[in-house]
């Protein structure tokens, strides 16, 4: 399975998952159609599968003109969000496994930014879709969801494999980052990650994917137990720490 990561609209990553021996392929969140019917030509691959993340619509944008072209793809999306999914096919729950081909995601149920929010986890490639649940060196904003949830959520991420590669739906790294150093500032690994984003910005290219192992060293959202967050936060309580730096990232 090859992974295609086709940056579009200010900042989003539309992913196309492309099996080259059946020629065949699957998008993850597409939040424009025009650069994945592109891609699909230049390939020429048909298009089975749309697995989208949440509803939100710079994530689903683009599934209907997608349909249109490719009526018999599924589309995958959680059942909490049936009614806000364009051309939802299949509901998903946690727990349940998707195939795209010979290929198996687990599906996880990681509510905070929205309620329905899901992500997909391909164990055998150590690939995470994560849509904006985690994010390089940040997480989502609490738009529909609980500082519990968030922390939740973002801890069954945290206990996936180090190697495990993320692939999150924005190029928000540089400014996550920025904002890391305000809470965690004296951690040696996230100096050190900052200013190799910042070399791979100045030149226009992307931070994404990351590891877990890299997002467990430095992301300020998976490190609500080390004493530099929780003095940050003025508190023990994770759900608390999360919270509360989750605010001051809001207002960052």
């Amino acid at each position: 399975m090859r992974i295609l990561q086709l940056p579009v609209l200010r900042d989003n990553y539309v992913y196309l998952l492309h099996d080259p021996d059946t020629a065949t392929a699957a998008v993850v969140d597409p939040a424009v159609a025009e650069p994945v019917l592109e891609k699909l030509a230049e390939l020429q691959a048909d298009l089975v599968a749309i697995f989208n993340t949440h509803h939100h619509h710079d994530h689903v944008g683009g599934n209907q003109p997608l349909l249109a072209r490719y009526p018999y793809a599924a589309v995958y999306a959680s059942g909490v969000d049936r009614g806000r999914i364009p051309g939802q096919t299949v509901e998903l729950a946690a727990g349940q496994m998707v195939q795209f081909n010979r290929h198996t995601a687990q599906v996880l149920f990681v509510p905070g930014h929205t309620r329905g929010h899901i992500a997909y986890y391909f164990p055998e490639s150590g690939d995470l879709f994560c849509g904006d649940t985690l994010f390089a060196g940040g997480c989502g904003r609490l738009f529909e969801g609980t500082p519990q949830q968030m922390l939740g959520s973002l801890d069954q991420l945290r206990q996936l494999p180090e190697p495990t590669r993320v692939w999150c739906a924005h190029e928000y790294t540089l400014n996550n980052l920025k904002f890391a150093l305000t809470v965690d500032g004296d951690n040696p690994d996230l100096q050190a990650r900052y200013r190799a984003v910042e070399t791979l910005r100045q030149v226009g290219s992307p931070t994404v994917p990351s590891t877990i192992g890299e997002e467990r060293r430095t992301n300020p959202f998976l490190r609500w137990d080390q004493p530099a967050l929780q003095a940050a936060a003025g508190s023990q309580e994770p759900d608390r720490v999360l919270a509360r730096i989750r605010s001051m990232k809001d207002h960052f």
